[in-house]
């Protein structure tokens, strides 16, 4: 009964997890939009992980004693995979695309953690998951096809940014679930940024983030504060609780979180003014019935 009790509790919390990171993550992308009117995609996404890496020190130092050497190398792997160059990834996609558009671009995620998972730490996968792959990626051409004719103004190939990056995330989540499951969450986000830190810290003063002209503009500090918004709760707060929610659930449970973000990331576009059609309405759909079938489990014939 206790195990029974237990596996309940934490089925319960994985959720609320899950609920809880997709309002964070899908708010990032607006908040990400508006640091980009006062700072380039290199002063962003440096800023952000320095502000980031000294919150995290300050109030998860201690945690680095839960890694241990084996796994230092899997920790610094997934810092720069899952955090470094993601922060540039996305920072480069908004200088010309919706912040919509790349949180639905996002739910990608999934389905390349499907493929990372068969190729590189080989976990099969039945038939309905390889159609969950193509479906999303259908999804995410059809997305960007239309894009380019409702927005002639924006350069879409910038969705290759995005991309990028899913599949970043994807190798993270199998890397944290396969090989860090004995690292408590703080200790793997403290030691991503122990390692990705000192590089964002060399770029930001090269990067023009000081110049006069920087900061003396209109956007500066407006900027900035979102900036550390994003920072404090949607790296540094999202990261640890995605990290457990990796470790109490699957890898492609967690990165589920990418079926409500676009939601969520629709919802702010829209009260910021970007446009959003039935056409992208049904490509996105497209995206998350292919997250679904990828999700999907097993029957019990296909799993004998």
């Amino acid at each position: 009964m206790q195990l029974n009790c237990k596996d309940l509790t934490l089925s319960n919390r994985k959720w609320v997890y899950l609920i809880v990171l997709s309002f964070i993550w899908g708010t990032s992308y607006i908040l990400i939009k508006k640091g980009l009117e006062g700072f380039t995609p290199i002063q962003l996404g440096a800023a952000r992980i320095v502000i980031a890496g000294l919150f995290l020190f300050g109030i998860g130092f201690k945690s680095l004693r839960s890694i241990s050497k084996a796994a230092w190398k899997w920790v610094a792997l997934s810092g720069f995979i899952g955090s470094f160059f993601p922060m540039f990834l996305f920072a480069y996609a908004e200088t010309e695309i919706d912040s919509s558009i790349a949180a639905i671009l996002n739910s990608l995620v999934p389905l390349f953690t499907l493929f990372v998972g068969l190729f590189a730490f080989g976990i099969s996968f039945t038939r309905n998951q390889l159609l969950g792959v193509f479906v999303g990626l259908l999804g995410a051409g059809v997305l960007i096809f239309f894009g380019k004719d409702i927005n002639p103004n924006q350069n879409y190939w910038y969705s290759g940014f995005v991309i990028v990056a899913t599949i970043c995330y994807a190798c993270n989540a199998n890397i944290i679930k396969s090989k860090l499951q004995h690292v408590t969450p703080m200790g793997i986000a403290v030691g991503n940024f122990a390692f990705i830190f000192v590089p964002a810290l060399v770029v930001l003063p090269f990067s023009g983030f000081f110049n006069v002209e920087v900061t003396s503009g209109k956007y500066f500090w407006s900027s900035l504060g979102y900036i550390v918004i994003l920072c404090v709760i949607g790296t540094c707060i999202a990261k640890v609780m995605f990290n457990r929610l990796v470790q109490i659930s699957s890898a492609v449970f967690s990165v589920s979180v990418t079926y409500l973000i676009p939601i969520v990331g629709i919802f702010w576009g829209i009260l910021d003014g970007e446009r959003f059609t039935v056409k992208q309405l049904l490509a996105s759909l497209l995206i998350l019935l292919g997250v679904y079938l990828v999700n999907k489990k097993r029957r019990p014939e296909e799993a004998s």
